[in-house]
Order: C-alpha cells, then sequence, then structure tokens
C-alpha cells in the first residue's frame, strides 16, 4: 500500500464467460459530489498480432502452438499464451488448446481444483493448468492491463495498490470463495473484498438511479434478482424496510449453486445444428459423424450465433462454419444456419418454460459410471428453479403464504440481454403473483447494463463502504454449523451421536465476531482429525450457540470436512483440551474458528481452524 492508502476503489467481474473492470477514486471530501464510476477498455489480443481493447475481457485462455508465435501484449512481447477475444476465438479451430468456463471448474468440489486439469481431455502435450491457475491469469492480465493503462510506471497507481472488490456468486460456498481469495492473491490483489454477484447489480442500479431509486422500490418491496450467465445462475432477494423513516435493504435469500446458464444454451443450440449438418449430409448421399473436437468447435460457435441473434433484434439468422474432417471432408468446411426464431424457440421453451408456482426441478436417475466433468444440473428449466427457490423461502421477509412473492424484478446477466427472456420470465413469475392472489403486478427495475452491471456495482459497493452511498444487509448467505461428537461406548455398525452446533447464524456479517458460549467442548490435540461443517439456508432463527441433535434432511447440507493435525505443544499425542469456541465471519466471507483453552497456559495457546479447502481432493 502507498503511504496515503489507495487512489482508487476497483470493481472486478470475474466472470464465466466475460470479465470486467470498473473503478471510481477513493473520495477525500465527504460533502464533494459522488465521484463517477468508470470502466476500464481492456488491451487484449483480439486476432493473431493485432491488440484492442474492449469493456469486456472474454474469461478464455488459449495455450498457443509454438508455430502461432509469440501471443504479443504491449506489455510482453514473448507471451506464450493469450487471454481474451483471441482465446475465444481459436475456440473454433483449436478447442483443445482453449480453457473455458474456469470459473465454474473453481466451485467443482468433486475435483482437485488445484490440480493441472484444464484444458480437459486435451493431449498430453498441450499445457495443463489449474481452475485457481486460469482464474488468477484472467486477473493478472487485468492487472497487467490497468497498470498499462492507468497506472504508465507509477508504484502507487498500480492495480495491487489499491482497494478490490471482487465479485463470486451468491451461491458461491466458503471452498470456492477461498480458491477465488487465492487467485486473487497469486495475481498481486491483497486488498480485497468479496462481494456476491446479484448485490452487485442491485449497487449498480442504486448508483445509477441516485437518490431516484427511492420513488421506484418503497417499504415492503421484495426485490428479485435474476442473474444468468454463462455458466451459473443466480438468485438472489432482497428486502425494502423502514428504519427510521429511511429505507433499509437487506438480502433474505439466496438460491443454491446451479450451474446452468449460457453455456448450456450453446450446447443445446450446437445439437441442434449438429442435426441439421447430418441430415444435409444425408441429402448429400454422405455419412457425417462430429468427433468430439468438432463438436466443442460447434459449441463456440453457437455461442457467436446465439448472442448475434438474441442481442440484435434486427438480425434473423447467422452462419455457423466449423472445420471437416475425414478422407472427404480434409480441407472443407461445414456450413449450417439458424434462425433467430430457431435460437429463441429452443431458448425460451427449453430454458423458460411457463410452469406452476409449485413446480420443482426434476431429478433424474443417474448412471452408475460417468465422465469427469463439470456438475451441471439436471433440469435446465431456469424456472422450476426459481419457483423452488420461493417457495423455500416462502417465510422470508415477512411472508405467510406458500411462496415469497417479489414485487419488483432486477435482470443481470449477458443471457438476459434477451427482451424474449426477460418478457417470458416477468411472465412467469407474475402468473405465481395472480396465484397467491397478490394485487399488484410485478415491475422491472430497468435501466441496468447487464454486461457492466457487476463491476460497476462493486465499485459502488466500495464507495458505500465509505459513506457514499446506501448499503444493502447481507451477511453469510447460509448459517453455519460445526459437528461436536457425542461421548458413547463403543457398538458395533454404531456411530457415536452427532450434534451440530451453530457457530455463525444466518446473515452474520462479514467482519463480525461471536463467542460460543454456553458448551463444555475439548479440542483433539496432536494427531490427525476431521472437523465436519454444515450449512443452512433455511433455518433462520438459530442464534450462536443453538445446538441440534435431530434435523430434517433439506434442512442442513454438509459440507466439505477439514482435516488437521493441530498442533500438542508440550502435550501427549491425542490430549483433549478443554476449550471454548469463538467464530469470526472474515472479510471475504470464509468462517474462522478459534478455539481457546478454558484456563489460559503459559503459552497462551490457541487453534485455529478455517472453513476453506484444506480437506478438499
Amino acid at each position: 500500500m502507498s503511504a496515503g492508502g489507495p487512489t482508487y476503489i476497483v470493481g472486478i467481474d470475474l466472470g464465466t464467460t466475460h470479465s470486467a473492470l470498473a473503478y471510481a477514486p477513493v473520495p477525500s471530501d465527504p460533502k464533494a459530489p459522488l465521484p463517477p464510476v468508470e470502466v476500464l477498455e481492456i488491451p487484449q489480443l483480439v486476432a493473431k498480432g493485432t491488440v484492442d481493447a474492449k469493456a469486456l475481457l472474454p474469461s478464455f485462455m488459449y495455450f498457443a502452438h509454438e508455430s502461432d508465435g509469440p501471443q504479443a501484449l504491449p506489455w510482453d512481447a514473448k507471451r506464450t499464451y493469450a487471454v481474451g477475444e483471441h482465446a475465444r476465438g481459436r475456440g473454433l479451430d483449436a478447442p483443445a488448446r482453449v480453457i473455458s468456463s474456469a470459473k465454474s471448474w473453481l466451485c467443482h468440489a468433486g475435483v482437485d481444483r488445484r490440480a493441472g486439469i484444464l484444458p480437459q481431455g486435451a493431449p498430453d502435450d498441450i499445457e495443463k493448468i489449474s481452475p485457481v491457475e486460469a482464474s488468477w491469469r484472467t486477473l493478472e492480465h487485468l492487472a497487467e492491463a490497468w497498470d498499462h493503462v492507468v497506472a504508465k510506471g507509477d508504484a502507487d497507481l498500480a492495480l495491487a495498490k489499491q482497494s478490490i472488490v471482487l465479485t463470486v456468486p451468491a451461491s458461491f460456498d466458503a471452498a470456492a470463495r477461498e480458491l477465488t481469495t487465492e487467485a486473487a492473491y497469486a495475481a498481486g490483489l491483497e486488498d480485497l473484498t468479496l462481494l456476491e454477484e446479484p448485490q452487485a447489480a442491485l449497487y449498480a442500479w442504486l448508483f445509477a438511479k441516485g437518490d431516484a431509486w427511492r420513488k421506484e422500490v418503497r417499504a415492503g418491496d421484495v426485490i428479485l434478482v435474476v442473474d444468468v450467465g454463462g455458466g451459473t445462475t443466480d438468485f438472489s432477494v432482497i428486502s425494502a424496510a423502514d428504519s427510521g423513516g429511511e429505507l433499509a435493504l437487506e438480502r433474505v435469500a439466496v438460491g443454491e449453486h446451479i450451474l446452468l446458464g449460457g453455456d448450456n444454451m450453446d450446447m443445446l443450440l450446437a445439437h441442434i445444428v449438429e442435426q441439421k449438418m447430418v441430415a444435409d449430409a444425408e441429402a448429400a448421399g454422405r455419412t457425417l459423424e462430429l468427433d468430439r473436437w468438432q463438436r466443442a468447435s460447434l459449441v463456440h460457435a453457437a455461442r457467436g450465433a446465439k448472442e448475434a441473434l438474441l442481442s440484435d433484434g434486427a438480425k434473423k439468422s447467422a452462419p455457423i462454419a466449423i472445420a471437416g474432417k475425414g478422407s472427404k471432408l480434409v480441407g472443407s468446411t461445414l456450413r449450417a444456419e439458424v434462425t433467430r426464431e430457431e435460437v429463441a424457440a429452443a431458448i425460451v421453451e427449453g430454458f423458460f418454460p411457463m410452469v406452476e408456482a409449485s413446480a420443482r426441478p426434476a431429478a433424474r436417475t443417474r448412471a452408475g459410471l460417468t465422465q469427469l466433468g463439470l456438475p451441471y444440473a439436471s433440469d435446465a428449466a431456469v424456472t422450476r428453479h426459481l419457483a423452488a427457490l420461493l417457495g423455500k423461502h416462502a417465510g422470508a421477509a415477512g411472508g405467510k403464504g406458500a411462496m415469497l412473492c417479489p414485487t419488483r424484478v432486477l435482470f443481470n446477466g449477458g443471457v438476459m440481454k434477451s427482451s424474449v427472456l426477460r418478457e417470458r420470465l416477468a411472465a412467469c413469475v407474475g402468473a405465481w403473483l395472480e396465484g397467491a392472489s397478490v394485487d399488484e403486478p410485478l415491475a422491472v427495475l430497468s435501466g441496468a447494463d447487464l454486461d457492466l452491471a457487476v463491476a460497476r456495482g462493486a465499485a459502488a459497493y466500495g464507495l458505500a463502504r465509505r459513506g457514499r452511498g446506501v448499503r444493502i444487509r447481507g451477511g453469510t448467505a447460509r448459517a453455519y454449523y460445526v459437528g461436536i461428537e457425542g461421548a458413547a461406548p463403543a457398538i458395533p455398525g454404531v456411530e457415536p451421536p452427532l450434534t451440530a452446533l451453530c457457530v455463525a447464524p444466518l446473515g452474520m456479517e462479514e467482519g463480525t465476531s461471536a463467542d460460543v458460549s454456553g458448551h463444555e467442548l475439548g479440542v483433539v490435540v496432536g494427531e490427525p482429525v476431521t472437523f465436519r461443517f454444515f450449512g443452512s439456508t433455511v433455518r433462520r432463527d438459530d442464534v450462536v450457540g443453538a445446538s441440534l441433535e435431530r434435523w430434517k434432511k433439506d434442512e442442513l447440507e454438509e459440507l466439505s470436512p477439514i482435516q488437521v493435525s493441530l498442533p500438542a505443544e508440550d502435550r501427549p499425542e491425542g490430549d483433549v483440551v478443554p476449550v471454548v469456541l469463538r467464530s469470526e465471519i472474515t472479510e471475504v466471507g470464509t468462517l474462522l474458528l478459534e478455539a481457546v483453552p478454558s484456563k489460559p497456559t503459559k503459552k497462551g495457546e490457541r487453534w485455529k481452524i478455517e472453513l476453506s479447502v484444506r480437506g478438499d481432493g
């Protein structure tokens, strides 16, 4: 940090499909007008040998073949890989060398996220890196671009010296947040705060509206934020209430982590186009069967066609072309065309069907053996996932019916740029409200920039933390519990009883701590032990210290265990030390437990356990 502290507040949207950076100067005078939030135009390779600056940095990475030569940037003439537009474009003709959806892999607990697994399935001669490294290289590109455009050699203006607000999905668990933090630290970004993406989108809307936002939102309103991006669908619900004559905003519900978004839609369109290509080949008397990498190329091509057709209402169709293979197709190109009507029909009916408020995501029986890949949602209907959220949190914001009834909706994410999709989802929710006898129709909060809102909102949140804007109260998106093993005699086939002890209630604010009092506990030191943690998004009334001996199946979800060996100092291995617990939610949203001996020791012993990823892999 420079002697005078950071010069800028920088908001970073590390997205599945695109990343962006927005910034504002740190206000020095509390009475001065609110500073503007600017968007950084990010220099990047847009084609071989061509560098251009764009507001969006595609979150793709390309490992160049030696025949490609260097992937030169203004700050690195010898770089052997590319991040951004050119990397995304190479997905068409060199998909085995392109990493996409690194953010989705970052939250996949079923793989070792620090291992070199990307590009998935690439030949052995292609470099493979971890999801963490893929994320930090994207952040590193943003840092280098900032230093080139803004800092220009001034060390105090380097991105590493600024106050960073980095966004994550609201549904990211503690492990995914910790890995995101690790990627940011690797990129040199240490003055870091994490912010949930749907909240960032609302902060952007509030900032753009100024004081006028109070004319569109009043006490009693329930705001639904629908964020459908490239890899995830993220829901948050924020209530507006009267607080001493002022409107106060509080996040009251968060959806599950749903790997469902633009990537799924691209795969559907690729399947439709493949069927067209096969039919055309059969009509010409040929047999066509695409291989794995052609299908990967087709998905990249479908993504471009989808974005072009859904964002441009005047565009009626888009061509799709991929390289052909086989003895009769060497050097040829496979071509097809999709129309705007085909794309809209496939996506609207496939992903946004009109369903009842009682609808829930369908579960399917899985095969016993499966390829290692991303754990995509088994049900593609965004509307069914939304119905499940509103039903699950019916009691939030003072609700008493069968579902939580929103009065306002804010859309975010590249997928929701389509007016067709926004209108369909609003119509579906509106029908639910009519069925719940809600008189007032759902109102859409308009005016948000769906591509850049998250980055802008992250910077606006940084200003709000400094007293320059309204704050949304949120805290943790779930309550956290630690498993306490009961003392019981050994019985064959019977595990010792387990009590879930609440160490952080739902909504506990970042940067706060609490004593977990009223329990006689002992911590095992000097030998490997496992700490079991649980989370809940539905138990709203539990306080720190509440203990659960029994719970319903859908009330608590067991999280990744943490396996550690706590130092024994001069104690014998396996010694059980009487302790009291203290819990803290860190600024980056992870849970930190501290076990302090009930009787102070000469060495001031205490043990810390952080709910992160130490037990993964």
